[in-house]
């Protein structure tokens, strides 16, 4: 397959500029002492913004006046001092996801979660080959990053195993994990810790506004089907038919099933996953249920409050059952290990988490981004601009932003705090604003030679091919990227403006 000149050149040219960048923690180090310095040259210049928000005491709207505060005077820098270790381990971000981890974790190291993937897939009927590749790649996105190890490489062994192309089955699994990161059917992981940080950003304005785990899920669930249909135009369309035939022998087997013991464990963990399922809705259901909120309703009840815990038993359960079952596990020291082991790999996540909690803290803190957001809001309203255009433009930017910095987390702790509070005194609600930001950050996922398993992918294509490389990776997903985007952004605005819910009791506007 010949590549682009043209692409390779600006591949190139991204992959070096990305290079130079420094490590995230860096960044987040670099911003916060831009942030102490900033702080005291606006105190200096007696910078103060008056907006229409909350009133923290009376927790009431109206007329509010905030100056900014230094983090170089006295009392700046005892707060600095003292602040560390509480804006660590209250940030919101940090619970969620490790409790969440603890089941998932337990389900992805015992083997299940592979099992599960490994068996949907190859029982597909070779018509649905195609979207069921897509759809599991979209769905693995709740056990976070195992489905660039486990499915990418699986996409292209189905192929094969159909006498397709496995370069394109390699391009229609990595399309559904990375392109369709933020659509799902279910919660994962990333939406406790993107909705944390939104939390922490919205406090800017209304320290008072929560946003929960599940206040873009409704949009994500229904994106869903859009990634797999655009998914599988793209692959049985443009993909597969540009690659042409694959004539080299190739083991077809490898990996492609499952053993009779992990059959009868997969059937014995998916049994009681039921079951937790099952105890959960009656727990929810029954009137006079416990997880009920009052009156019962459901929105606004334990059970939402709950999510990440009862995510977590949904993983949790099966993992342990089918662990036991496949003799992974035998005893309880082993499922100490293998919850220890997955909490091991957050290790960076945590200590990312570190940094980039004293950059919101110190933010907050001075009312830089209070001042920000008034002042952005102003010269948005003064372009007339309206809510469409601002969050379409949220969209790209994030997108271009993406092949630069491709850690989504950390993208998100940096941007939330300018662009939530922003938005918000455009009438914009936060959960609306993730949304847009979490289009723009999912579609260019896939053509980011800086996306953490992008160099994996790469390694899979390699398996079919010494010559394919970066480019041959990104000459494969840049359809995907550009119809994702385009349709993704549209179908977005057609949900914003038919004024559709988020996610379940969640707003369109603040």
């Amino acid at each position: 397959m010949k590549n682009n000149n043209k692409t390779l050149n600006l591949l190139n040219w991204i992959e070096n500029t990305g290079n130079k960048l420094p490590h995230p923690v860096t960044i987040f180090a670099v911003f916060t002492l831009a942030v102490v310095v900033l702080s005291h040259i606006l105190y200096v210049l007696d910078v103060s913004v008056t907006y229409n928000g909350v009133n923290n005491e009376t927790m009431e709207r109206e007329m509010v006046t905030v100056e900014a505060i230094s983090l170089l005077v006295p009392e700046g820098i005892a707060y600095m001092f003292t602040s560390v270790v509480g804006n660590f381990t209250t940030f919101v971000a940090l619970g969620p996801v490790l409790v969440a981890m603890l089941g998932v974790g337990i389900a992805e190291k015992s083997g299940y979660i592979s099992a599960f993937m490994t068996n949907t897939v190859t029982r597909a009927p070779s018509k649905l080959v195609t979207p069921i590749v897509v759809l599991m790649g979209v769905l693995s996105n709740a056990a976070a990053s195992v489905g660039y190890v486990v499915l990418v490489p699986l996409g292209a062994i189905i192929f094969l195993g159909f006498r397709r192309h496995p370069l394109a089955g390699l391009a229609a699994a990595f399309a559904g994990v990375s392109g369709g990161y933020s659509a799902n059917l279910v919660l994962g992981t990333n939406d406790p810790l993107l909705s944390g940080i939104s939390t922490e950003a919205a406090g800017l304005i209304d320290p008072g506004y929560t946003v929960l785990a599940t206040d873009n899920w409704f949009f994500m669930l229904a994106s869903t089907f859009i990634i797999v249909i655009l998914g599988t135009l793209i692959t049985d369309k443009l993909v597969e038919p540009r690659l042409g035939n694959y004539d080299k022998e190739i083991e077809a087997s490898e990996g492609g099933g499952i053993t009779t013991l992990e059959r009868k464990g997969l059937m014995w963990a998916n049994i009681s996953a039921l079951a937790v399922i099952s105890g959960v809705a009656l727990l929810v259901l029954i009137p006079g249920a416990p997880l009920q909120g009052e009156d019962g309703s459901i929105i606004n009840s334990p059970f939402i409050d709950s999510i990440i815990f009862i995510m977590m038993l949904i993983f949790l359960v099966p993992g342990v059952v089918y662990g036991i079952a496949t003799k992974a596990i035998e005893n309880d020291k082993d499922v100490a290990e293998l919850m220890t082991d997955s909490l091991s790999t957050m290790s960076g996540f945590i200590v990312l988490i570190f940094f980039a909690a004293q950059f919101v803290a110190f933010f907050n803190y001075t009312n830089l981004g209070t001042i920000i957001a008034v002042n952005g809001a102003s010269i948005l309203e003064a372009l007339n601009l309206g809510g469409v255009p601002v969050l379409v433009s949220l969209i790209f930017i994030t997108a271009l932003i993406n092949l630069f910095m491709a850690a989504d987390s950390a993208k998100w702790a940096i941007m939330a705090p300018v662009f939530v509070p922003m938005f918000m005194q455009l009438g914009i609600a936060p959960e609306v604003t993730q949304v847009a930001y979490r289009i723009g950050d999912s579609s260019t996922n896939i053509i980011s030679p800086l996306m953490p398993f992008f160099p994996l992918i790469v390694a899979f294509a390699q398996r079919y091919g010494k010559e394919n490389g970066i480019g041959t990776v990104v000459s494969l997903m840049l359809p995907y990227s550009v119809i994702f985007i385009i349709v993704w952004s549209v179908f977005f605005v057609i949900w914003y403006m038919f004024g559709i819910p988020t996610g379940p009791g969640a707003s369109l506007n603040y």
